[in-house]
């Protein structure tokens, strides 16, 4: 018993039903998502349609809009759609309408549009009053036996129409046109394939069932002969390039998920007289050119690409971006990459091949399975419409028997309509004919009766009985169901081979070209002079220009200098820890000379126990003599003491009290080291052991104390040192003879005049 629809009485009950409101939310939601999934967001695998676009093609078919015939304005589609089929907004249903007619968005239009239908710019189509629309030859290959039984219908919402549940698809349209769409929990995106390709590797399922993805794919594209490659990846009606790895493609297809990496295909175009400009013929998928370029200019201005000059747009019909560098001396190659890196010019597509398999699960499949289910549906349209087919001549051949009885006995009949006041049951008794034959009798013209006609009925009779044996056959075996699925593939493979306009590939393969990362990150920093200062405390900054004098600087109250040094904007800055630690930083993400800068524990993760030994500017053909104040250490390349990350690098190993003292550039042959207790100790470098990470070895012996400072020197050219007045001393080898002995020893009361600091200066 249904709701009743009369309003309850005014008995003084307020009639108040309670509801649980969790699960009417669960019910309520779940309908929804359904609803979501099944009608709205994920495509059906048979056809590649969503429920609207399967809608606006079957409204096109009954509106007659074959390729052949004329257009028809698309606010007439929209109209019959909606009031029929589509029970949703108008503009929703054309915008649909819109993107299958663009040539940009669909690899294989379905829809032939007249007007303005929108550009790669992102700009709108014109409204639908304005625009004109008819199918495609695509469309057609849908649509194909659409009347003859080969798919099910449904009622439409309303239930006064009918609409097919599925299209019969005779069309790989799933991967050759792609998908995309967000549903309740789950999305889909399935990017634009090449037909020919598709069809190849149906082919060869059909010839293998058990094929697997590898076997139906190429690794390397046939050049020679483009018609021989199975599917390679992606297709893209807007080009580009594909810079993966075959393997990861590959892993891609096997899981249904993955992603690839596109680039914009450009070209290095000579101005002369040693001047060149980049063009860019082809952008990524589903990049709106218009965007991407107002983003290049946004970078410009910010100044975060140095090597670009200017950027113009001389596109026509074709994409044509024009990239002018800095200077004539730039690499190309790099200015790319640092474009790649900023901008829209590579962007990831992803693969999530997430569709209604049979119809009616939403399920994530492989390459594979997505053409197998296609097979399956397009034996299943081939069964049925030859069963249609067979009621139709069996139907046919019945009448054709009624005529060749009529025909042998014409005298009798034409008596027996003049005569009899009920001709039907007495014919159907005096020949035993059926009800559709004595009808079809009835119903013969008179010029019919001629005599040649029995010759043409008995011609008919022929062949529709061999047809009908054909077709017979054909419902018997599996093995000829296939092979008239393969002839058909086959057909559609040379109508979109690699020699037409329509089928040959558009997005080409190539490794992603290996340059260093520093290159790049160079290329993307504007290289200005600084000044790099770093306080007691540890608070940073990078002051612009080479500064000479560092006394103006001022520092937070309590606060002092500790060291100042000039670099590049594109340097890298070394910090060395108590902790042993190395930390990297780029001069870039300094902060500015405004104020007192910021403390490194802001910029990298460093241990508050720890202080700043030293900083200085990276060199990586440098090697670095490192120490901790009890007198151990060892020599590291400074290429090995680069942190990657905010967390540094540990590089000397030190346990509490002991902590890292000394970091200086290596130099020459020979080291000297003196103690706190003023003891100097000179010995061949070479007595020092290279390493990446460790303690080191013993330096110097001290019985309290420890290390006050160390210099490494050409023992040829003697020892330097600088006393407070800034007075240069020299000692060379033969006065150094005293204190020149073997690593680890205690040492001898420096010469004469060293410094009261205990350092070399």
């Amino acid at each position: 018993m249904g709701k009743s629809l009369i309003p309850p009485g005014s008995d003084g009950g307020d009639n108040i039903e309670p509801v649980d409101l969790r699960k009417a939310l669960e019910e309520r939601y779940l309908a929804y998502a359904l609803s979501t999934i099944m009608h709205r967001a994920l495509p059906d695998v048979r056809d590649g349609l969503k429920p609207v676009h399967r809608r606006i093609m079957h409204a096109m078919r009954l509106l007659r809009l074959n390729p052949e015939q004329g257009f028809a304005k698309c606010a007439r589609i929209v109209g019959e759609v909606m009031g029929k089929f589509h029970p949703h907004g108008d503009q929703s249903i054309y915008d649909a309408l819109v993107r299958l007619a663009q040539s940009f968005s669909v690899r294989y239009p379905l829809v032939d549009g007249q007007g303005n239908f929108g550009n790669i710019d992102g700009d709108n189509a014109a409204a639908m009053r304005y625009t004109e629309a008819r199918m495609t030859e695509v469309a057609s290959a849908l649509l194909e036996g659409i009347t003859e039984d080969a798919v099910d219908f449904r009622p439409t919402y309303n239930e006064e129409d009918e609409e097919p549940v599925v299209l019969p698809g005779a069309f790989p349209n799933l991967l050759a046109n792609g998908s995309s769409g967000i549903a309740v929990g789950m999305a889909t995106s399935i990017p634009p394939h090449n037909v020919a390709e598709l069809c190849k590797a149906a082919l060869h399922l059909i010839d293998n069932p058990e094929a697997t993805v590898e076997e139906l794919m190429t690794s390397e594209p046939h050049a020679g002969d483009p018609d021989e490659n199975k599917v390679r990846g992606p297709d893209f009606p807007t080009g580009g390039i594909i810079v993966d790895h075959f393997d990861t493609i590959l892993e891609a297809y096997k899981t249904g998920r993955g992603s690839f990496r596109v680039r914009a295909k450009w070209e290095q175009e000579d101005q002369g007289r040693g001047t060149w400009q980049i063009v860019v013929t082809e952008i990524p998928y589903g990049v709106q050119k218009s965007r991407l370029i107002e983003k290049i200019a946004e970078l410009l201005l910010a100044r975060r690409l140095p090597l670009l000059d200017d950027v113009r747009d001389e596109s026509a019909e074709d994409v044509r971006v024009v990239l002018v560098p800095k200077s004539r001396t730039v690499d190309p190659a790099i200015l790319m990459e640092s474009l790649f890196k900023l901008t829209e010019l590579e962007s990831r597509f992803p693969l999530n091949m997430n569709v209604l398999s049979r119809g009616k699960v939403p399920n994530v499949l492989s390459l594979r399975d997505v053409l197998k289910e296609w097979l399956e549906h397009r034996r299943e349209v081939l069964v049925r419409r030859s069963r249609h087919r067979l009621a139709e001549i069996e139907r046919r051949l019945e009448v054709l028997g009624g005529y060749l009885i009529a025909y042998l006995n014409i005298d009798e009949v034409i008596r027996i309509i003049r005569e009899e006041d009920e001709p039907k049951p007495v014919m159907m008794a005096r020949w035993d004919l059926t009800d559709l034959q004595v009808e079809s009798i009835l119903n013969m013209r008179l010029r019919a009766l001629r005599k040649l006609e029995e010759f043409e009925i008995r011609k008919e009779f022929d062949a529709l009985t061999a047809e009908k044996a054909q077709i017979e056959a054909l419902l018997g075996s599996d093995a000829k169901q296939w092979k008239t699925i393969r002839w058909e593939v086959e057909k559609l493979r040379d109508r979109f081979g690699s020699h037409t306009e329509l089928g040959r590939r558009r997005t080409q393969f190539a490794d992603a070209p290996e340059h260093d990362v520093s290159d790049i990150h160079h290329a993307m920093i504007e290289r200005e002079p600084v000044t790099v200062v770093v306080s007691e405390k540890g608070w940073l900054r990078a002051m612009k220009g080479h500064l000479a004098d560092f006394e103006s600087l001022s520092f937070k109250e309590g606060d002092k200098l500790k060291l100042a040094f000039h670099a590049q904007t594109t340097d890298k800055v070394l910090v060395f820890t108590t902790g042993g630690k190395f930390y990297t930083i780029g001069v870039d993400r300094l902060p500015g000379g405004r104020g007192h800068g910021e403390p490194i524990r802001i910029i990298v993760d460093m241990e508050n126990d720890q202080d700043i030994v030293t900083a200085f500017v990276h060199d990586p053909s440098r090697k670095l003599l490192v120490g901790s104040y009890q007198g151990n250490g060892f020599v590291v390349p400074e290429v090995e003491v680069v942190a990657n990350t905010r967390k540094g690098k540990q590089v000397v190993n030190v346990k509490t009290p002991d902590e890292a003292k000394l970091c200086i550039p290596v130099a020459g042959d020979h080291v000297a080291i003196v103690g706190e207790n003023r003891k100097l100790l000179i010995f061949p470098l070479a007595e020092i052991p290279e390493m990446t990470r460790g303690k080191g070895v013993r330096l110097q012996k001290y019985k309290d104390g420890g290390v006050s400072d160390a210099k490494t020197f050409a023992i040829d050219a003697g020892l330097t040192w600088q006393d407070s007045a800034d007075r240069t001393f020299v000692k060379s080898k033969d006065e150094l003879a005293e204190w020149l002995a073997s690593r680890a020893g205690a040492g001898r009361m420096v010469p004469k005049g060293f410094p009261r600091t205990g350092k070399f200066g």
